[in-house]
């Protein structure tokens, strides 16, 4: 007969195996360290694509050309021939100085050399026969010389007091009226020439291989949807030793004058087209303090693969190093898998 005391020891040992059993399933189940040894996810099986890289930047619009117009000389304004915001074309007159006292002195020095020519013909006979010094003959021609230049400088300064456009643009506001007293500090107006267009902008120096005169950039600017393109006419030889960028100027056309120079731009730069680069969703990547790394599935167990990344898109990067055609990159529940982890791809994403 059996006791009391004995059916209770029985009893518990009975529910102390089943505990072990129990705790030894759920640890079979675990990795050490508490984590799952089992993973479901989604994947991404990594193809070839055509790839368009390419680097937006801002830029700014600026003149083709563009200058303050000053007078050379001082003077008093006696006409103004422009219209404030019309077009010129290059040797219009803009501005008119008077300019009697330097016609009037242009008039003095030619009848001096007029006076003088006769002077020397007659010395040069005189000359011949012994009638004067050699001296007193190349005195009057050295007279001659100086009145010649004399004129010069004054015909230099009556060309001054025509004020023209030194190339076709557009003129902006006067700041001065007809009579007003000017000189070579006072500002008259500012002329621009906005067909075409500069456009300048900056791109990091490890793309500066991938552009090149010539190369066309996309750029748009506020207040329009229209992508404008325009072309690519100068690089700078070296980098900015501060940014590390290296400055770019592309000339854009503007027949319809619609772009305003100075504006802000979206510049848009292609660089390169790969026919067969990989990209991966920009999620599956897994930055660490050295490398960026990838989990792969592999024979259904779980891969970390170190990969070095090139361009980006808005949802995917480009892998340049680590992954191949026909791999299949884990997407989501990346924080908790680890190498060797058996994985099962129930979703494959596109």
């Amino acid at each position: 007969m059996t006791s009391y005391p004995n059916l209770l020891a029985t009893a518990f040992l009975s529910v102390a195996l089943l505990a072990s059993s129990c705790g030894n399933k759920e640890d079979a189940s675990k990795a050490k360290g508490g984590r799952p040894n089992k993973l479901t996810a989604e994947g991404y099986i990594v193809n070839h694509t055509t790839f368009n890289s390419s680097y937006a930047v801002s830029g700014s619009l600026l003149p083709n050309e563009e200058l303050e117009i000053h007078p050379e000389i001082s003077g008093r304004v006696t006409a103004i021939i422009f219209k404030e915001g019309s077009k010129v074309r290059k040797g219009q007159t803009l501005v008119q100085l008077y300019d009697g006292d330097i016609r009037a002195n242009i008039q003095k020095l030619r009848a001096q050399k007029q006076l003088q020519v006769k002077i020397l013909e007659r010395q040069k006979e005189l000359l011949n026969i012994g009638g004067i010094s050699k001296q007193d003959y190349e005195t009057t021609e050295t007279q001659i010389s100086s009145i010649e230049a004399d004129i010069a400088f004054a015909e230099a300064q009556l060309r001054s007091t025509k004020i023209v456009a030194p190339f076709d643009g557009t003129i902006g506001i006067r700041n001065i009226s007809v009579g007003a007293v000017v000189s070579p500090t006072t500002l008259i107006t500012t002329l621009q020439q906005t067909h075409p267009l500069k456009m300048d902008f900056t791109i990091p120096e490890q793309y500066s291989s991938s552009i090149s005169p010539g190369k066309d950039v996309f750029f748009t600017v506020t207040g329009s949807q229209d992508t404008l393109a325009g072309k690519v006419a100068a690089i700078d030889p070296g980098a900015n030793v501060a940014t590390r960028t290296v400055r770019v100027r592309a000339m854009v056309p503007n027949p319809d004058g619609k772009l305003v120079a100075g504006s802000f731009a979206n510049v848009v730069v292609p660089l390169q087209s790969a026919p067969d680069a990989i990209l991966i969703p920009s999620q599956s990547v897994i930055p660490t303090t050295k490398d960026k790394k990838v989990a792969v599935v592999k024979n259904g167990k779980a891969d970390m693969v170190v990969v070095k990344l090139g361009q980006r898109t808005s949802d995917k990067v480009e892998v340049l190093q680590g992954l191949q055609a026909g791999d299949t990159v884990i997407t989501t529940g990346l924080m908790q898998v680890k190498p060797g982890m058996d994985v099962t791809i129930k979703k494959i994403g596109s």
